[in-house]
């Protein structure tokens, strides 16, 4: 499997590793994931054969890269406001206990939440037969690639949030070619990071819990992912470990396909702009909210999967206040 990092030297590099196959090495020609996929569509090639035709350069010891807090995000784009950060929930086997329990208190206990009937859509059709569409699943925004943060960055939560917690799952990363085709560059791993506090109070306001920032893992992992993923999620608090839980992703473990995500994501034409990065998170069955965990500042999210060979690490900061007025021109 090809694994495609950004590793900041002074400028930015483009560092490629195979699994089983010598050391990370850096591409030569290029500066960024953008700029070789960008490449590699106009040349009518795989990431890996135009990886490939660049040639490899020097060396890169990426477990001293990631020490020295010299890992980026796996890719970016030139302007933030061009890549669209958007996920899909209640995807996963489990995905929709801790959710029901959080919306069951407005509701009838006879009825069945909103949450837990589209969750049972999704285990009746979220897995189409080739050529068929699936049901949609739910969906939700997360803003654009200035809410991205890499691993070794802070997750800033906003002053007014009544709650900062992670969601450990895996992320997809495509970009619109010229004609509009969206190509998946491949996997990593990521902390969508949520509001779960705000999204309990009353399930309508998910939109409002989810315009946060999020954290993506440093490795793009070019494939095809096992059918199913096993990791961890861990939260320090200074010298103690205070959650620690696996977790499961990966279609085996999913109520859709990720066929089907992709369609009901990239089916708008909005999201079909050419140059476009679009980065789309597909959910989770693990959150420590569930298990009774309030965070803190300066608490630290570990997450950890195989096949990925880097952690994605995070600590949890809260911004200032900043007063917000709207004037009449």
């Amino acid at each position: 499997m090809l694994r495609i990092l950004q590793v900041r030297d002074g400028d930015s590099q483009v560092v490629v590793a195979w699994d089983g196959v010598g050391s990370a090495r850096v591409v030569r020609g290029v500066t960024s994931t953008y700029e070789l996929a960008k490449d590699a569509i106009e040349a009518g090639q795989s990431l890996a054969e135009r990886v490939d035709a660049l040639g490899y350069g020097v060396e890169v010891d990426l477990e001293l890269a990631q020490r020295e807090g010299r890992l980026g995000l796996p890719v970016a784009h030139p302007d933030p406001a061009h890549f669209f950060v958007a996920g899909t929930g209640l995807t996963h086997l489990g995905s929709a206990d801790g959710r029901d329990k959080m919306h069951k208190a407005a509701q009838a206990a006879e009825k069945p939440t909103d949450s837990m009937r589209m969750f049972q859509m999704g285990v009746e059709g979220g897995k189409p037969a080739e050529g068929q569409e699936g049901v949609q699943p739910e969906w939700f925004y997360k803003g654009d690639g200035s809410q991205l943060r890499a691993t070794g960055e802070d997750l800033v939560s906003p002053a007014f949030a009544l709650d900062g917690g992670e969601e450990p799952e895996l992320a997809a990363i495509y970009l619109v070619g010229p004609d509009g085709t969206p190509y998946r560059l491949g996997f990593c791993l990521a902390n969508e990071f949520s509001d779960h506090v705000t999204e309990k109070g009353n399930y309508l306001w998910l939109a409002h819990s989810k315009l946060r920032q999020a954290a993506l893992g440093p490795e793009l992992l070019v494939g095809d992912l096992p059918q199913s993923v096993e990791g961890t999620s861990r939260i320090r608090r200074g010298d103690d470990v205070i959650f620690d839980k696996p977790f499961v992703s990966g279609e085996a473990n999913m109520s859709h396909s990720f066929a089907n995500l992709e369609h009901h994501n990239f089916k708008y034409d909005l999201f079909r702009r050419p140059g476009d990065l679009h980065v789309h998170f597909f959910g989770t069955a693990t959150l420590s909210f569930s298990e009774g965990v309030k965070t803190e500042p300066g608490d630290v999210f570990e997450i950890s999967a195989e096949p990925f060979k880097l952690p994605l690490v995070n600590r949890l900061t809260v911004a200032a206040a900043t007063p917000v007025s709207v004037r009449k021109l």
